[in-house]
């Protein structure tokens, strides 16, 4: 076996060029739904300031997404944010008495 790169391998330019044609929305999109199941991990081991952070760029993200997604799925999102916010703030107040 050589040195040489495979060559089923994509080059840098290869790279580069497939970063240079995604599209953001969906992308974002996978990014709020990581960062949504990330923050339900964090939260279950107790975890809240990482929770919380996950939380708030979700927050921030969805916005942005209005007109560039389905209606539909980013009204899931919302609601998707919504329970983990009340799954946040259940953890945060600390266990029932």
């Amino acid at each position: 076996m050589s040195g040489l790169a495979d060559e089923n391998e994509p080059s840098l330019e290869d790279l580069a060029e497939a970063i240079r044609r995604l599209d953001i929305a969906p992308f974002l999109l996978s990014t709020v739904s990581t960062l949504t199941s990330l923050a339900y991990g964090k939260i279950e081991e107790g975890e809240l300031e990482q929770a919380k952070m996950a939380i708030d760029a979700v927050g921030a993200l969805l916005p942005i997404l209005q007109g560039a997604v389905d209606e539909e799925l980013l009204r899931d999102f919302d609601r998707a944010l919504a329970n983990v916010r009340v799954a946040y703030a259940d953890a945060a107040s600390g266990p029932p008495d």
